[in-house]
């Protein structure tokens, strides 16, 4: 068979595999699979380095397939291509417990590298990856031994280009003019609801060139035209590439190419079988792989094995000339924590009334001396955020080698580019912004979640506390909905100590995402008070002023800033004989995994009515206890007003406190009889 013919197979083969897996599922997205394959084919074919039987070879290229909807063109690519991806698999497509979900998930299969799907969060990924990609070269790379040498190629959509992130995400990239990254657009002019000019006639490669990428058009089928586009794009180092590929949706359906029709659902028998005869299909069995593609792809995986082997002894030459480099490589890779880290963290306190994000900044630079992995920057507010790390360079176009990530005013780019760093691996991504904007970045949140890697959110001016900047800037519900995402650990430390023991806990922390919610204002200062364990700190909650008697008459709860307002109260309540346990509860979800034994020495089951006081919404606490429960927080948006106004107000003290719990102490008394 002539070498055209196999390829031509081939690409066929990868359309009826798609094809057959959403019909089977009666469930899917076949048409961009369809019209995708001749280029996927090619760069899979041509250019892609990878190792099916070492999936996690550093220096492979990434793929991201960030049009995630079109997932079975993945899946098709890593069983053609060797992976450990059977044809079961594929006929267990979106299935439970399969290992084929209808959108990309990390972890689910070797080779996926990052969950697609929210539009646009994998073109972000893709570009922390480039970016962990140079730094790790700058870091790595001496004399003609370079161990960090690959690219990252994505296939990315319509939905993809009209997301804001994408925009926020290319414009970062082309700043820092990430040249080992390599796009490829399926621009078929088709979206679920008709053709794409219903809402999108931009000049797409006008927009990426003004960005600063380089930019080439292709006619999406022919594959020797592809393979020009794609080469020129791995040529241009100083510029990331977009390659606009013009396909055909659902290509090869004589009924449904080039409607919004094969988007999203499956051909039907009748079309699939009108598919089959149009492309001169050998079989009616589904999921057939001829023998020729079989053996066209085992050819092109060992055609690759003589470069890993090259790689692989380049790099133990590497690791004998620069051993001090070998030794940093592996400790970035393990993640490796010293394990005195809580002792390292808390030696960078001093001791002083400060806001949280104070103590935070000391912390950082600490935890920077002892985790060379540890990097990241803020969207444009390092010196409000204080997340800067002292003595190390800004990240830039020429100079890779520095800590701080300048990400922009570009909150939403940022989660998804933490991410990709995370998923680079070697590196713990930290990003931070004000905590009301963390909206901006809920998608990237949850995503790096569902994913569980290890990203850190810094989030600053956590209350109405920020005070003059009035309700737009003061987050009220946003602690709620931040420990409302499964999985997101999430922290709203006291004081220095607490912030120290928060930080630790998040480095610790490898199998998800931390969120650490910092005062703007000053806190004072609890070791005066603090009767516990400090390693009881990251148990989530533990008593922080023990009752007199042997048993409390109210347990009061505070968090962050209000765990003062918490002390403060139960001082005035003993003036008029309530006897108070007090509680800092840094962590809610921490706490709730805690063994039942440890839960109930610090908020017994037993009636103990227990009073709770946080600057923001209600929304969770009711589930901590099934005794009675009365919340002090806000019900509104704030105003703008001093921080000290605000508290007067708003009842954020321990006067104003002291009289709610008694008054609400009374009611219960008269209803219960206790």
């Amino acid at each position: 068979m002539k070498p055209d013919s196999v390829e031509q197979l081939a690409v066929d083969t990868i359309r009826m595999l798609a094809v057959d897996g959403v019909q089977k599922a009666n469930s899917g997205h076949p048409g961009m699979p369809m019209g995708m394959a001749d280029c996927v084919f090619v760069l899979w074919n041509r250019f892609l380095r990878f190792n099916p039987k070492d999936p996690n070879w550093p220096d492979r290229d990434r793929f991201i397939l960030s049009a995630g909807h079109g997932s079975m063109l993945l899946y098709a690519m890593l069983h053609l291509s060797g992976y450990e991806v059977t044809l079961e698999d594929l006929r267990q497509f979106r299935q439970w417990e399969s290992r084929t979900p209808g959108h990309p998930e990390y972890g689910c299969l070797p080779g996926v590298e990052t969950s697609t799907g929210p539009l646009g969060q994998g073109f972000a990924n893709g570009v922390g990856m480039a970016l962990a990609s140079r730094m790790a070269a700058a870091r790595f790379n001496r004399e003609g031994l370079e161990p960090v040498r690959h690219r990252v190629f994505a296939v990315v959509s319509d939905g993809d280009l009209m997301e804001g992130i994408s925009s926020e995400a290319a414009s970062v990239a082309g700043h820092l003019r990430l040249g080992n990254l390599v796009y490829l657009y399926d621009d078929n002019h088709i979206t679920i609801e008709g053709k794409t000019d219903l809402a999108f006639s931009e000049n797409v490669a006008a927009r990426f060139e003004a960005l600063g990428w380089h930019t080439a058009k292709t006619d999406g089928h022919d594959r020797k035209a592809i393979e020009s586009a794609i080469a020129a794009g791995i040529a241009e180092t100083g510029r990331p590439s977009l390659i606009l590929a013009r396909t055909r949706i659902g290509f090869g359906s004589p009924g449904k190419q080039d409607t919004s029709e094969v988007h999203g659902a499956p051909l039907g028998p009748d079309e699939v079988a009108a598919t089959r005869r149009n492309i001169g299909w050998e079989s009616d069995a589904p999921f057939f792989v001829p023998q020729p593609v079989r053996d066209l792809f085992e050819t092109r995986v060992r055609s690759l094995k003589p470069e890993y082997d090259a790689w692989q002894a380049r790099f133990r030459e590497w690791q004998t000339r620069f051993p001090d480099l070998a030794g940093l490589w592996k400790d970035m890779a393990d993640r490796r924590i010293p394990k005195d880290l809580e002792k390292i963290l808390i030696s960078g306190l001093t001791g002083k009334t400060a806001a949280t994000r104070i103590h935070g900044y000391k912390v950082i630079q600490k935890a920077a001396e002892a985790m060379p992995g540890w990097v990241g920057g803020s969207a444009d507010l390092t010196p409000s955020t204080k997340t800067g790390i002292d003595g190390s360079a800004s990240i830039s176009a020429d100079r890779f080698e520095g800590r701080n990530v300048h990400f922009g005013i570009r909150e939403h780019a940022m989660g998804g580019i933490l991410n990709g760093m995370a998923l680079y691996g070697g590196f713990i991504p930290y990003g931070s912004t004000f905590l009301v904007f963390s909206d901006y970045m809920r998608p990237s949140i949850r995503l790096a979640s569902i994913m569980g890697i290890q990203v850190v959110y810094l989030f600053t001016h956590d209350s109405i506390f920020v005070g003059e900047d009035g309700p737009t800037h003061q987050p009220i519900e946003h602690v709620a909905a931040l420990r409302s995402i499964p999985g997101l650990t999430v922290f709203r430390p006291a004081d220095g100590l607490e912030t120290a023991m928060a930080y630790a806990y998040a480095i610790r922390k490898q199998d998800g995402p931390t969120a650490i919610c910092l005062t703007r204002q000053n806190v004072p200062e609890l070791t005066a008070v603090r009767t516990a364990e400090l390693s009881d700190v990251q148990k989530g909650g533990y008593v922080l002023v023990k009752e007199k008697g042997k048993k409390p008459d109210v347990i009061l709860i505070g968090t962050g800033s209000e765990v003062s307002v918490a002390l403060d109260c139960g001082t005035r309540l003993a003036e008029s004989g309530v006897d108070s346990r007090v509680v800092s509860m840094p962590c809610v979800s921490v706490f709730q995994k805690q063994l039942q034994a440890y839960r109930d020495s610090v908020l017994p089951e037993d009636g103990t009515p227990v009073a709770v006081v946080e600057a923001g919404i209600g929304m969770g606490w009711r589930d901590i206890t099934e005794s009675p429960l009365l919340f002090v927080g806000m019900n509104r948006f704030g105003a703008s007003a001093p921080a000290e106004v605000l508290a007067d107000k708003f009842g954020f003290n321990g006067n104003a406190m002291a009289q709610k719990v008694t008054a609400w102490l009374k009611g219960l008394r008269k209803t219960t009889g206790r």
